[in-house]
């Protein structure tokens, strides 16, 4: 289920476990929110549209930390009058995790353990502790990767040569 929520004169597509910045709110961390301006509520054809807020519906949120955006520079111009206004801004925030729509709380995010399969020979032990490096193709290596490429798999090459002549003579040795 989601909802489209109005604060701080804008408007927010919402849905439980969501978390908005939003303008800033005078609510400390940690505290509860309760929007009530709720435009439109629902899920897929069942859905609420409010002319202008849907009456006693509310959508709450808790306050995980406020404060300032990135910095935002304002820099005044004028040419030939000696005129030069360099100003920042950083706007104020709040981020808001949401809880409930309408009543329905969020479930908490359950995590899987992952197990690991346990090796039982000592060749799978071995062959887990050095894994084998997956060779990039040609194309998307660095002349210098090509030259020490060519170096280990004995390739002669002239190393001030251009990344594509390097490229045909490996290719040819290959061959």
């Amino acid at each position: 289920m989601y909802a489209i929520i109005e604060t701080g004169g804008k408007q927010y597509r919402v849905q439980n476990g969501d978390q908005i910045r939003i303008e800033k709110l005078n609510v400390e961390n940690g505290n509860a929110v309760v929007f009530d301006k709720v435009l439109a509520a629902g899920e897929g054809s069942d859905i609420k549209v409010g002319t202008p807020y849907l009456e006693g519906l509310t959508v709450e949120g808790k306050v995980v930390e406020s404060g300032k955006g990135q910095k935002v520079i304002i820099f005044k111009y004028k040419a030939k009058k000696d005129y030069r206004k360099k100003q920042g801004h950083r706007q104020p925030y709040t981020l808001v995790e949401i809880t409930a729509i309408g009543g329905v709380k969020a479930e908490p995010k359950k995590e899987v353990p992952v197990e690991e399969p346990v090796a039982e020979t000592a060749e799978e032990v071995k062959s887990e502790e050095t894994p084998k490096a997956e060779e990039k193709p040609l194309s998307k290596m660095l002349k210098a990767e090509l030259v020490e490429y060519a170096r280990e798999k004995g390739i002669k090459i002239d190393p001030k040569a251009t990344k594509a002549v390097i490229m045909e003579a490996i290719e040819a040795a290959r061959k």
